[in-house]
């Protein structure tokens, strides 16, 4: 429809000139959105405890790495840098050749072996090998050996609690308003989003104090976020052969995906970023991208990236540091917060001719198996 003028087609034609004109809408201009709370959305429990703990498992390590290489190279002897992880009959593959060990000397972390085993060539062994070690082979009838188990390991994370005031004069309550039919309604509404944006930002960058953690009515509690929380898989440029790009390139995201696919069972299906990255990331296809002469439209983004290792989804967060990206698996982390104290107004006793309240929540971040995440630094 072709544009008239007028509000609607019968509308504004006898308003007088004098009056005032107002929108009946207020535009808020300050960021305030929350991709990432979003895109977890509303967690399955709540935290019943300030400190809020969970517990996680691995299962019993299958590899290893040559601490000290045979003498002579191809020799049957070898030490390894954790003796506990094997079993007499163990079959082990180390440079595509096969090994069948025959014997562990715990106090010195050696192993003996049968080399070129099954028919394999034996081959020099080095420092920082790694052994792989592909199952262990029972003998018929024999009795059973050590047990041997993981422990599992608690962690933990502290409720941090989000607040902010209103204060409305009995005034400003009685008076018409321009654009909204109440003060303190409106008030609310924007503290809301204040501390929602604050959340999500302190779920990213927040950090833990070192010593007394627990807080009180003199200390203040801080939770942990996702970038303090992640220690395993962090790739820095020039480190262990991390590429250096100043923006992120595909080859260091499939590195790390790859990493990340290697040492857990994690499902990376997020990425992180903030804009400068996201563009970095729209970028991995400029070359392929091919345009008829009919086209119109100029499409330069990218939502979704899929490789070996899993479909992520992009999310752009302007709370991202800018030369960081981050690899989540987003089914291991949930924003929760303490029980009965998800994000609420609770009225305050006026002192005066005024209303008064405070919105507060109190949230806390579970993020299980931080070795199933990942974060990229590039060069300032």
């Amino acid at each position: 429809m072709s544009f008239t003028g007028k509000a609607t087609y019968s509308a504004g034609a006898n308003l007088p000139e004098s009056a005032e004109d107002v929108s009946d809408l207020i535009g808020i201009v300050s960021p305030h959105e929350t991709p990432l709370l979003d895109l977890l959305g509303d967690p399955a429990r709540f935290a019943r405890s300030t400190v809020h703990e969970w517990l996680e498992d691995t299962l019993l390590p299958n590899g290893d790495t040559v601490t000290l290489a045979p003498n002579p190279p191809n020799g049957a002897t070898f030490q390894v840098a954790h003796p506990n992880r094997f079993r007499v009959g163990d079959q082990l593959s180390i440079n595509q050749e096969s090994l069948l060990l025959t014997g562990i000397d715990a106090a010195t972390n050696t192993l003996s072996v049968q080399r070129g085993y099954g028919g394999t060539t034996a081959g020099p062994l080095a420092v920082g090998d790694p052994v792989a070690i592909l199952g262990n082979a029972a003998l018929e009838g024999d009795s059973a050996d050590s047990a041997r188990f993981t422990l599992r390991i608690r962690r933990a994370n502290y409720t941090q609690i989000f607040s902010s005031t209103v204060e409305i004069s009995g005034s400003e309550l009685a008076v018409r308003q321009l654009a909204l039919a109440d003060e303190l309604d409106y008030q609310k509404q924007q503290r809301l989003r204040e501390l929602l944006r604050d959340l999500e930002n302190s779920v990213i960058n927040g950090r833990g104090p070192s010593t007394d953690p627990q807080g009180g009515a003199s200390v203040r509690r801080t939770m942990k976020g996702l970038l303090s929380m992640i220690s395993t898989h962090i790739f820095l440029p020039e480190q262990n052969g991390f590429p250096s790009d100043a923006n992120l390139t595909e080859e260091q995201l499939s590195l790390a995906l790859g990493q990340v696919w290697k040492t857990s069972n994690a499902q990376i299906d997020t990425i992180l970023v903030n804009a400068d990255q996201k563009r970095a990331i729209n970028q991995f296809m400029a070359a392929s991208r091919r345009y008829q002469p009919a086209d119109e439209s100029f499409q330069n983004l990218v939502s979704w990236y899929e490789s070996d290792f899993g479909v992520c989804r992009v999310v752009l967060s302007r709370w991202v540091p800018t030369k960081t990206v981050v690899l989540l698996d987003s089914t291991r982390i949930a924003v929760m917060p303490l029980a009965g104290r998800s994000f609420q107004y609770k009225p305050l006793a006026p002192s005066g001719d005024r209303e008064c309240g405070q919105v507060l929540g109190e949230y806390t971040l579970e993020m299980r198996n931080e070795n199933a995440h990942a974060v990229i630094r590039l060069p300032a």
